[in-house]
């Protein structure tokens, strides 16, 4: 159905109320309009080249090589230094010194003058400096255990096992891939009027995907090395298998909370996304089978998922569960009839825990392409230009927006001390942001502005001797303090997803929620925690290489492929 057939009276988006807690934000999935299957979607669509440029690389598995994607009007290349690390340097610390491989993504075809440059900065990373004509600097460390076996592997003729494989899941993991004018790196807003560039982080799914082909082009050049004329290659179906890895900390969690209006334009296209699905009056049998596909193929995605860690082992048992409930309920035939999706999510919302109502979100956009795929063009946000507080707004104003948008924060006891339990704040030693104990650690003096609940129900509380009709600008002058705050209400007021409706510092906030949240959009499809502030994920896994990009279909890649039913 196109758009303009939409009824606009059935097209509700759900209250930011019930989207922004972080329980539900924690059980987002991967979906059409996450950043990675937005680049690949393009990639393809445009006809995209891959072209191997250079590859440099010694026995020792030291040297550089370019890869290079030509568009239908610019190229990209990737250029990737390999390094001979001991295993005692091997570190994914922010404030690591060497690793086994350092990238940059380079805006066109780089000259060997640039190729010199770039190799006396690139591998010092943080100590070095790259251009704007760098427009990311990546670094990745290999997963020794997977990456040795592979290699002794494919240098005795023999393919590596696929168990292992899928244990692991990557032969390399990046441990940042920074962008936006780090390090000398293009600015965002130089790049941002690009097609390929106008969804958010695109260039930095890009570097990854082609760090991901020169993994693999590397540890089959070193088995090549290794073994000789008796060297295999990974086989395609298996080499497929490999993702990149990450371990994402607590470095990534405050950026939703930094950055309001980005998290409100993400969050209302994916919500937008569920309305359009909702609003369609009935469902065509392709669309039903193609729905029916997906959830089998999710599934077997769920089987495949993994973890130690207490929680998210539950977790997969409770989605488990809710897959089976699902399944029997489509099958019952809860699509026959008017309004079915709208029908089958409000059964989802009684029948299904959290995990599975987000992921039945993210099931039922993948019939509909040409409904939702132009919706990621929509999802970036111009921050350079700052929000105006409006300093004519009045108290009384000001009040009514904290009391309709900040109810979940003026309910709650800020005095009780599990209330303002932690305090996030950032390492001297190790350069990462930290989450505190208040009250046994000296770490009050320097929490950063992270808890934006506790801050609405201050200002709310020194509103009470305002005037009504008394200005924010005369406001502030009086109390300045206040004044992130209040830039903040106002945008909330303006966007209806901007603001997470959850306690940041309480004693039973888990940060891997706004991590998993993030993440989801990324496209990561398991997430591993390791505690409640880490967690491990895979990128691009089961994804086709750049070479391939032209041959291979891939619209459902996040998830696995069904195995063939013989006739």
């Amino acid at each position: 159905m196109k758009l303009d057939q939409l009824s606009p009276d059935r097209v509700a988006l759900r209250p930011g109320a019930t989207v922004m807690r972080l329980a539900r934000m924690g059980s987002f999935h991967q979906s059409r309009l996450s950043f990675m299957r937005v680049l690949l979607r393009r990639l393809k669509s445009e006809n995209w080249r891959f072209e191997r440029r250079a590859f440099e690389i010694d026995g020792k598995g030291v040297g550089h090589a370019v890869y290079t994607m030509h568009g239908p009007e610019r190229s990209y290349s990737l250029v990737a230094f390999a390094h001979d690390l001991p295993p005692e340097q091997r570190s994914d610390r922010v404030i690591a010194t060497a690793w086994d491989t350092t990238f940059t993504l380079f805006d066109g075809l780089p000259s060997e003058l640039d190729i010199e440059r770039l190799s006396r900065n690139v591998p010092l990373q943080e100590a070095g400096r790259v251009t704007s004509s760098e427009l990311t600097v990546s670094r990745a460390n290999r997963s020794a255990r997977l990456f040795d076996h592979v290699v002794y592997c494919l240098s005795r003729g023999a393919q590596p096992d696929a168990a292992q494989i899928d244990a692991v899941g990557y032969l390399m993991r990046t441990t940042a891939v920074y962008g936006s004018g780090k390090l000398g790196a293009a600015d965002r807003e130089s790049i941002c009027d690009r097609p390929e560039f106008a969804a958010p982080f695109q260039a930095e799914m890009l570097t990854v995907f082609l760090i991901r082909g020169f993994v693999l082009d590397l540890v089959e050049h070193l088995a090549k090395v290794k073994g000789g004329e008796r060297a295999a290659t990974v086989d395609p179906a298996l080499r497929r298998r490999f993702g990149i890895g990450n371990s994402t900390g607590l470095g990534m969690a405050p950026f939703l909370i930094n950055h309001p209006i980005l998290l409100n334009n993400w969050i209302t296209a994916r919500e937008t996304a569920l309305a359009r699905v909702r609003a369609l009056p009935v469902i065509s049998p392709v669309e039903d089978e193609a729905f029916r596909t997906m959830l089998r193929r999710g599934r077997r995605n769920i089987d495949e998922w993994h973890s130690e860690h207490p929680i998210q082992r539950g977790k997969i048992a409770e989605l488990k569960a809710d897959l089976d409930r699902l399944d029997a309920h489509v099958e019952s035939g809860a699509l026959v009839g008017a309004l079915p999706w709208d029908r089958l999510y409000r059964w989802a919302e009684t029948a299904l825990s959290l995990e599975g109502q987000e992921l039945l979100v993210a099931l039922m956009m993948e019939p509909y392409g040409a409904l939702v795929d132009d919706l990621p063009m929509r999802m970036s946000a111009d921050e350079t230009a700052g929000f105006r507080i409006e300093g004519g707004m009045t108290v009384a104003r000001l009040r009514e927006i904290l009391e309709r948008d900040y109810a979940w924060a003026l309910g709650i006891d800020w005095d009780r001390p599990e209330a303002q339990a932690r305090a996030w704040y950032v390492s001297a030693e190790k350069l990462e942001p930290r989450l505190g104990e208040r009250h046994l650690e000296p770490v009050a003096a320097y929490e950063q502005p992270l808890a934006p609940g506790r801050d609405a129900a201050l200002l709310f509380e020194a509103l009470k001797g305002e005037d009504a009709d008394t200005r924010v600008a005369d406001l502030l002058l009086r109390l300045p303090e206040h004044r992130h705050i209040l830039r903040r209400v106002q945008i909330a007021a303006r966007h209806p997803y901007a603001e997470i409706r959850d306690n940041t510092v309480g004693a039973d906030v888990l940060p891997i929620d706004l991590l998993r949240a993030k993440l989801s959009f990324f496209g990561a499809c398991h997430f591993d925690p390791r505690s409640d502030r880490w967690v491990r994920i895979n990128m691009f896994r089961n994804a086709p290489f750049p070479h391939e990009l032209a041959e291979i279909e891939f619209a459902g890649w996040t998830y696995p492929d069904l195995p063939e039913v013989p006739s």
